[in-house]
């Protein structure tokens, strides 16, 4: 990705994603900001955008598989295996339920991946940790290593800091200040 491309993502999360009010965070924190990662990550500009740099960071690491929990994951993960595929390099997508359903395959995890496959973990805003742990637990138990764990924002209150105190290698793409103002990594 280039200098430009990072501040064109940047520019769309600040025009698209974030909300100020009243919210409570999927960890429970009450909040006056909110980041609603699907504005963009749906968009088709911020689709590709995502993709490729996420793409770019993940195949780095060495991942083979992409993957986190639905619904924060799913389009961060389909934007990488789209953009794999037009790279000639492709990246296998996949995603965590959070509840295994009683019908149908019954499983954890959606998707092509192998057992023993390297993976990067993906999520669209991290802010205590939980989210992006629970996809870890899911790919270990599937047998796989996970390599990388890639965010779009972080919120800096402390989920970042509880991956690499586990020993996992997080990149953030953005950040965001407690004002809830947003900033390239």
């Amino acid at each position: 990705m280039t200098p430009e491309s990072d501040r064109r993502l940047l520019e769309l999360f600040k025009e698209h994603a974030v909300l100020h009010g009243n919210f409570t965070l999927s960890s429970g924190l009450k909040t006056t900001y909110y980041f609603d990662g699907r504005k963009v990550t749906l968009w088709p500009e911020g689709a590709y955008l995502i993709g490729k740099k996420v793409f770019d960071i993940a195949t780095k690491a060495g991942a083979e598989a992409v993957g986190g929990m639905t619904v924060g994951a799913d389009p961060i993960v389909a934007a990488v295996a789209v953009v794999s595929h037009l790279e000639g390099k492709p990246v296998t997508a996949f995603i965590v339920r959070g509840d295994i359903k009683g019908y149908g395959t019954q499983r954890r995890i959606e998707g092509p991946l192998r057992e023993g496959c390297k993976v990067a973990i993906v999520d669209d805003v991290i802010t205590t940790g939980g989210s992006v742990l629970r996809a870890i637990e899911a790919a270990e138990a599937a047998g796989c290593e996970v390599v990388k764990v890639v965010v779009l924002l972080d919120r800096n209150q402390g989920g970042s800091e509880e991956i690499a105190r586990r020993g996992y290698d997080l990149t953030a793409i953005l950040n965001a200040d407690e004002t809830g103002e947003v900033h390239l990594a």
